[in-house]
């Protein structure tokens, strides 16, 4: 009997908290147990070995039964909503990778609710026809070829009322390339199939296929219309690693920027006029390179371009690789950003090296951080090294100035009791944005809306998501169940989410386009003398990307009811502090307060 490997790693908030103990049974075709652990604390387990079949029945195009066994995953912790991923495909000699996503459960909810994934036969099994209809040759939309990072996927046909899930791009690629093909196909045929995964993508972002159409999504995940994507498969790693190098790189004609619509098939149940996957195997094995097999199936000048625009990253990857030698600002930065993660991932071994200087331990800290997150641990920090450390250390910021956040709004445990819905503004609505911003960090489903306190269509579409996840009416009306169900998701969130240290004292920031030393002393309530003795500025520029050190913005206080009669002047009057800090403690535009209303007032 061959061999094949499953290993699982359970992460939330966009990867930016592991979840350790999480309780895991696998078992086989016949309900069996195989094994029963718990994730340590990053979240993961060991390389389990499963039997399978011999890779080569996936190799074979008129093989008729299913060339591989595979398993389920349940996952279950208290305080979590529990997960079974069902028909987990497991090949001979490659190591799926299972990502879990475990939600927080609701605060008074009695027992957890089931939640289940199944993922089956990859799309170059099934006999379906497909019609990908793409636009003309020379159509474009956009100025610039742009990795869309993330990428929203419509869990559905066009139209149908499907929920929209946003991942990283390079993780939608190794998840379509998965649903796709088989990853024991021969490397050329693979990085064939990616290349052409990848510029089908880009085509639909480039042209704005949907959202010329009145979409709200960039893609779907039919194979009649698109490509196969299941949200919370297993990733294969000889996929993963070949995405990791080529994700940004994406087919043209010579002489043209637009990505070429790389439409296909499987090839033998169904044809096309774009390329066959069957097809691939064939001219790998006759010894074709990617670009030869390519040229087989689309015009003869077509090329390999590279975008280094690449959506919702902090710093642009510096084009040189780090490494045990290296010295300056890059590898400065790196080492600000794994010292952070590190407080939500304790295993990546601390940084001793002088400040932007690649010693040993900044070798040790890239190695564990790349094998908790599944890339080749070399040490190195080469392009996918660099964008997902990038990727991590925004997303663990993110969740710090989120949790920072709600405490300066003050958010207690009684709901407004007004009705919202688009087109008002006001605090109610800040309060409702910033609800629905944490909870989109652990609901995949619900799209952060803008934090403007205004109730526009992106915060209807929010409210829209959130009520369909919940089972509610979905009219993105904001009404008492509404508000209730965001209350009950975020204070569950508060009750069952392991909150990381938050350090000593000081928390890193990420300059952005109109930063200035004075703005930002302002934001953390601190001067512009003490950013630059923490940071060791003798001037006042600064540079976008550049990361900071700003003091922690937590402040004693204590809470007060308003009462008839009192107004902010006379609350600040009376507990010696200004209006201008209980406003900015609990996230006040105005000065109107309400009986009963609970404020923050900061104590000296």
């Amino acid at each position: 009997m061959a061999i094949g490997f499953l290993t699982i790693k359970a992460k939330i908030a966009h990867e930016a908290l592991p979840l350790a103990g999480v309780s895991i049974r696998i078992l086989d075709p016949y309900g069996n147990i195989v094994y029963e652990l718990v994730t340590d604390e990053s979240g993961d387990t060991p390389k389990l070995p499963l039997e399978t079949l011999s890779r080569d029945f996936s190799q074979n195009p008129y093989y008729a039964e299913t060339p591989y066994i595979s398993y389920q995953v349940s996952a279950k912790k208290a305080g979590f909503d529990s997960l079974d991923v069902f028909d987990i495909p497991i090949y001979e000699n490659e190591t799926a990778v299972l990502p879990l996503t475990l939600s927080p459960m609701q605060s008074g909810q009695r027992a957890p609710a089931q939640t289940e994934v199944f993922v089956g036969k990859p799309a170059a099994a099934m006999q379906v026809n497909r019609h990908q209809e793409g636009p003309a040759p020379n159509s474009r939309i956009l100025r610039q070829v742009v990795i869309p990072n993330p990428i929203t996927v419509h869990l559905g046909s066009p139209s149908s009322s499907a929920s929209n899930v946003q991942v990283s791009f390079p993780d939608y690629v190794k998840n379509v390339a998965s649903s796709e093909i088989y990853p024991t196909w021969p490397d050329a045929a693979l990085r064939a199939n990616i290349y052409a995964i990848i510029t089908f993508a880009l085509n639909r972002v480039y042209t704005e296929w949907y959202k010329s159409k009145g979409y709200n999504f960039d893609i779907t995940n039919s194979t009649a219309y698109d490509q196969y994507f299941v949200y919370g498969r297993a990733i294969y790693e000889s996929i993963s690693r070949i995405v990791d190098e080529i994700f940004n790189q994406y087919v043209r004609r010579r002489e043209q920027k637009n990505p070429y619509f790389t439409s296909f098939c499987n090839g033998t149940t169904a044809t096309c006029q774009g390329l066959s996957q069957w097809g691939t195997v064939t001219l790998a094995n006759q010894g074709k390179t990617p670009i030869q097999i390519l040229r087989s199936y689309y015009p003869k000048d077509i090329e390999i371009s590279e975008s280094d625009i690449i959506s919702g990253v902090t710093a642009s990857y510096p084009g040189t690789a780090l490494k045990t030698g290296s010295k300056g600002l890059n590898v400065q930065t790196i080492q600000t950003y794994l010292n952070r993660i590190r407080k939500n991932y304790p295993a990546i071994p601390a940084i001793t090296d002088e400040t932007g200087l690649f010693g040993s331990s900044t070798q040790a800290a890239v190695k564990k951080f790349q094998n908790i997150f599944q890339l080749t641990a070399d040490g190195i920090v080469g392009k996918s090294t660099w964008y997902k450390i990038s990727g991590i250390y925004t997303a663990v910021t993110r969740l710090a100035e989120l949790n920072g956040e709600g405490t300066t709004l003050g958010i207690g445990t009684v709901p407004p009791d007004s009705i919202l819905r688009q087109g008002q503004r006001g605090q109610d609505v800040i309060t409702l944005q910033y609800l629905l911003d944490v909870i989109s960090e652990y609901y995949p489903t619900v799209p952060a809306p803008a934090q403007d306190g205004i109730f526009g269509s992106g915060t209807k579409q929010s409210v829209i998501a959130f009520q369909q996840a919940m089972h509610l009416a979905a009219d993105g009306v904001v009404g008492p169940q509404t508000w209730d169900a965001l209350y009950q998701t975020y204070q569950g969130i508060e009750q069952n989410v392991p909150i990381p240290p938050s350090g000593s004292g000081t928390t890193e920031y990420v300059v952005k386009a109109g930063d200035t030393l004075w703005a930002i002393a302002r934001r953390y309530g601190t001067t512009v003398d003490i950013l630059k003795s923490l940071n060791g500025l003798t001037g006042d520029l600064l540079q976008i990307g550049q990361v900071l050190r700003v003091p922690d913005t937590q402040m004693p206080y204590i809470e007060y009811t308003v009462k008839a009669g009192d107004t902010l002047f006379a609350i600040a009057r009376k507990y010696g502090t200004t209006v201008d800090e209980i406003k900015r403690l609990n996230g006040l535009s105005g000065s109107l307060i309400d009986i009963g209303q609970k404020l923050r007032i900061p104590v000296k």
